[in-house]
């Protein structure tokens, strides 16, 4: 994935729908859990070391999967290697919950999937499509046909490793 590196720095300084300090583990084997600042943005998980202004990385969380790992603890890989796996630990179960909903609701597809079903709701109370006035109703992105058959919703994602 190609990506501009002055940008990315640019929006790891935005403010967070989430940040904390986490344990974190990456995906390499016998790698040792560090405690880095860790920043939800949009769609970018970024982590610092704490003393640091400049990411030392950032998850783009596309076509990904969040789970529950030991109590406190939650996991994220990506669908086109499963077995990489980056862990974060939390101080409790609580803030291991509230990451692991805050994740999952941060991907580009579960935004446009949210969009698609509420479109769908107020066509149905009112009978008019609430995108019409935008004039974007007839974009293929935003059609209810483009869901996935089974109707769940995944969390979709790829990777940027570390920021040079």
């Amino acid at each position: 994935m190609r990506y501009n590196e002055k940008e990315l720095q640019a929006l790891s300084r935005q403010p967070a729908e989430m940040a904390a300090e986490l344990g974190m583990r990456g995906p390499k084997k016998g790698s040792v859990a560090k405690r880095r600042l860790v920043k939800l943005v949009v769609n970018f998980l970024f982590y610092f070391r704490p003393d640091e202004a400049e990411p030392l990385g950032a998850l783009l969380l596309e076509r990904c999967r969040v789970a529950q790992e030991e109590p406190g603890g939650f996991s994220i890989s990506f669908v086109e290697d499963l077995s990489r796996k980056y862990h974060f630990e939390c101080c409790s179960q609580e803030q291991c919950q509230d990451w692991m909903e805050a994740l999952q609701r941060a991907s580009y597809e579960y935004m446009r999937q949210s969009l698609i079903f509420y479109r769908n709701e107020i066509r149905k109370m009112t009978g008019k499509d609430p995108l019409e006035q935008f004039g974007i109703s007839e974009e293929a992105r935003f059609q209810l046909n483009s869901l996935p058959k089974d109707g769940r919703t995944t969390c979709i994602g790829s990777q940027l490793n570390v920021l040079d």
